[in-house]
């Protein structure tokens, strides 16, 4: 293990399986951004584990960038940028970006987020010693995935039927996939790997306003899926300061490499197209 204290940026630690990874991060001498959009949670996890609070709410790009240029202002270092923030919103609702809600938090704010720190992290590889773990891009995924489609031209789900907001959850996270896997061909060669992965089906209060996760929650009294402490297990394990053992751009599904993906998922063109139109609606260079 690195004797040098890495620093680990996690967004969504305010609470579930990110407030869960920010606690064991900790315990492997980490020194952590706390990232959330609740003032209180978050403040009281980044009090609880010793790191630094930061707020942001990933419907406002403006509070992403603002975002970024604390951290940079913050840490000359970047070993781990975990991008565990977003959400299902049974409801279709724009933000004030104009995006449709799941799209922005689940993709286009964590693009954002990733491009604008993307020099730190590379300067953090260049700096990394022999023996230390190379920096390392980690975005929370989904099986949820595979009933996703992505569709250039309706990105914000304004031509489909919403049906209680899941397809939109789904190409969300497809999306992640391909961000992930696309965002490692480009960082061939400077020292920076990245990864996805798929938590598990986990109890948390993730998708509270979905009447389906409702239902289930009340036929299973709480018991439709795993813990938090067992769905942050994947999140811990890419973070943190073990080797991974799988090619940067893998997708994970729970600790297994290589998980179930729709096909789009491995369409590289895709993905290169999916990135030229992320950084044109986020005003990436």
């Amino acid at each position: 293990m690195s004797a040098r204290k890495r620093t680990i940026v996690l967004t969504g630690a305010s609470s579930g399986i990110g407030a869960v990874a920010a606690e064991r991060l900790a315990e492997q001498a980490a020194d952590l951004a706390v990232v959330g959009r609740n003032p209180e949670r978050t403040r009281a996890v980044a009090e609880r584990v010793g790191g630094t609070a930061f707020l942001a709410d990933f419907d406002r790009l403006d509070d992403v960038r603002s975002l970024a240029d604390a951290l940079l202002d913050r840490y000359e270092r970047i070993d781990v940028l975990a991008n565990n923030a977003g959400g299902l919103h049974s409801r279709r609702e724009a933000t004030t970006d104009g995006h449709e809600r799941t799209i922005q938090s689940n993709h286009l704010a964590p693009f954002l987020l990733t491009n604008l720190l993307l020099p730190r992290l590379i300067a953090t590889a260049q700096d990394t010693a022999e023996g230390e773990r190379p920096p390392r891009v980690v975005s929370t995924a989904s099986l949820a995935n595979l009933f996703g489609h992505i569709r250039l031209d309706d990105l914000d789900w304004e031509k489909r039927p919403w049906l209680g907001g899941w397809r939109a959850y789904g190409t969300s996270k497809l999306a992640t996939i391909l961000f992930i896997r696309e965002l490692a061909e480009r960082l061939t060669g400077t020292g920076v790997d990245a990864y996805s992965f798929h938590p598990g089906t986990v109890v948390t209060s993730f998708g509270r306003s979905s009447g389906l996760i409702r239902f289930g929650n009340w036929v299973t009294r709480g018991n439709y899926g795993i813990p938090a402490d067992a769905g942050a297990v994947p999140l811990i394990a890419l973070a943190g300061d073990l080797p991974v053992g799988a090619p940067s751009g893998t997708y994970f599904d729970e600790l297994k490499a290589n998980g179930r993906m729709r096909a789009q998922a491995r369409d590289a063109q895709l993905g290169r197209d999916l990135w030229s139109l992320s950084a044109q609606l986020t005003g990436v260079a």
